[in-house]
């Protein structure tokens, strides 16, 4: 539907909201999606069309309402092929401790982010291999972001 940059504590996040229900938004923060409650109900305009009648004479408008993207999910974890660890909280990536290609068991650490002025061990889910690291040393990740995912 529409997109926008936000710049936060200087890290740029790209959005784009999905979807409107009443006063809730369905958005994607740098591709993930996110459910965000607003303090009014956000009235969608009709979309307008015109069509000529069939004799030629004067054009008709009709209105449409809005369509519901409601039922456009967005993908399901692992579709990309594997499980993926996302964050479990807004922070800034300090180390990633495997790379890509690296068997890894389940519970191992793989990861420290910082957030709260604390660092967080990032664990395994799984025993499997790093099919992809998505972030790197300094990154601003939020909450639910894709960080790696494992084979």
């Amino acid at each position: 539907m529409k997109k926008y940059k936000f710049t936060i504590h200087g890290n740029t996040y790209e959005t784009e909201i999905t979807n409107v229900e009443g006063s809730m938004l369905h958005i994607e923060v740098n591709g993930t999606p996110y459910e965000v409650q607003v303090d009014k109900e956000i009235k969608q305009p009709p979309i307008k069309t015109i069509a000529v009648s069939t004799d030629g004479t004067k054009p008709v408008v009709n209105t449409v309402p809005m369509p519901n993207v409601a039922n456009i999910k967005p993908a399901a974890s692992g579709a990309s092929g594997g499980s993926e660890i996302k964050s479990p909280l807004p922070g800034t990536v300090i180390t990633v401790l495997v790379k890509e290609g690296d068997s890894v068991k389940a519970g191992q650490k793989v990861m420290i982010l910082e957030a709260m002025k604390m660092e967080n061990n990032i664990d395994a889910e799984q025993d499997g291999v790093v099919k992809s690291i998505k972030v790197s040393q300094g990154s601003a990740v939020m909450e639910g972001d894709t960080l790696i995912i494992i084979g």
